[in-house]
């Protein structure tokens, strides 16, 4: 069963993707881009995620916290640059 779980969780995961990549590419302003790639980092994340579960190691969880804790960071830069136009104050 966990099987069928995981192979759900990847198309539905990858079918998220490609609709992300396709606001990434089609997206009518900045801000809908920037979400976009937030909510890439998320899916990748998730991808991660259901990649440690199904090879059973713990590794994969760091990682996917590490990556968690980069595209907020990187969230919050392009957020900045929208608003203010320079990163570094």
């Amino acid at each position: 069963m966990i099987a069928y779980a995981l192979a759900f969780g990847f198309a539905a995961l990858g079918v998220a993707l490609a609709l992300n990549l396709w606001r990434l590419f089609k997206g009518p302003g900045v801000a809908d881009r920037i979400l976009a790639l937030d909510t890439m980092v998320i899916n990748v994340i998730g991808i991660i995620v259901l990649i440690g579960i199904g090879s059973g190691s713990g590794t994969s969880f760091e990682a996917a916290l590490l990556l968690a804790m980069v595209g907020f960071v990187g969230t919050v830069s392009y957020a900045k640059y929208l608003l203010r136009g320079d990163i570094i104050e």
